[in-house]
């Protein structure tokens, strides 16, 4: 037997009470902890969410130092966990935001961020009327337990250069906090390009999506053989999986893609 470290996606629906939000976070944080994990990553918006994207999301956003972050760093420190969640961050637009990740340490220290860089503006959805594009630099990755972790959201996961810059500034597991909205055949989307992504780039994705009505559910883990570890469906839960660094190795000893490849990936003009 290998050593294994225990992960959880959180799936949950996020509504416009910020502190009842961060109430559920606790809780399904707290439950994660109990079945043995010590990172737990969260939906993106887990700070605010609401059916229609419009003023109230501007009034909402906060700095990275503001309530949201202060909370998530309080329950990392106190479980001792690191902790990943999606967030309306604060600009100095008048009608714009941020749509951020944050991950923190059990130290309570921010180890990442990172601002969706491809905004929703496909299935009849407009996400760049009210959210400013992140800035297209270098990735920021950081450790946990021998891991080296990239963050991408939600749509970021249908152009496959985004996970694959993130390995190539040596990620080999990719978190995926989603709202994935429901519609025709988005689910098998959503499943198809998180495995694609997984497969391709031999690493480990963990997923974190919204439960229905509006988000497809599904949160989930794969491994670098395109294997879905845990599944969550369409419930507020958490889904545990215990990942391995052996698992890597032997995938890529067998598929060895990464070292076969003949193209690099090089950002286009910002835009």
């Amino acid at each position: 037997m290998t050593p294994a470290s225990t992960i959880a996606v959180a799936q949950f629906v996020p509504g416009h009470d910020r502190d009842e939000n961060i109430a559920q976070i606790t809780e399904l944080a707290e439950r994660a902890v109990e079945r043995g994990a010590s990172f737990v990553i969260f939906p993106e918006y887990s700070s605010y969410f609401t059916a229609t994207m419009g003023e109230d999301w501007v009034t909402a956003a906060e700095p990275l130092d503001g309530p949201f972050v202060q909370a998530l760093t309080s329950l990392a420190q106190r479980l001792r966990i690191h902790v990943a969640a999606g967030m309306l961050q604060s600009s100095e637009e008048d009608n714009r935001f941020w749509n951020t990740l944050v991950a923190i340490a059990p130290t309570g220290a921010i180890v990442a961020t990172y601002s969706k860089q491809h905004l929703y503006d496909a299935f009849g959805q407009r996400e760049s009327d009210w959210v400013i594009p992140g800035s297209i630099a270098a990735p920021q990755t950081f450790a946990w337990e021998g891991f080296t972790v990239g963050l991408q959201t939600c749509y970021d996961i249908r152009f496959p250069e985004v996970s694959r810059r993130l390995v190539d500034a040596g990620a080999n597991l990719i978190v995926v906090p989603a709202e994935w909205v429901r519609g025709p055949l988005k689910e098998y989307h959503w499943r198809t390009l998180l495995t694609a992504r997984a497969i391709e780039n031999t690493v480990f994705v963990a997923a974190a999506d919204h439960a229905p009505p509006i988000g497809v559910g599904n949160s989930m883990v794969v491994d670098p053989m395109g294997v879905e570890l845990v599944t969550i469906g369409e419930r507020t839960d958490v889904a545990v999986a215990h990942i391995e660094h052996a698992r890597l190795d032997e995938v890529r000893a067998t598929n060895p893609a990464l070292s076969l490849r003949r193209y690099g990936v090089h950002p286009l003009e910002e835009r």
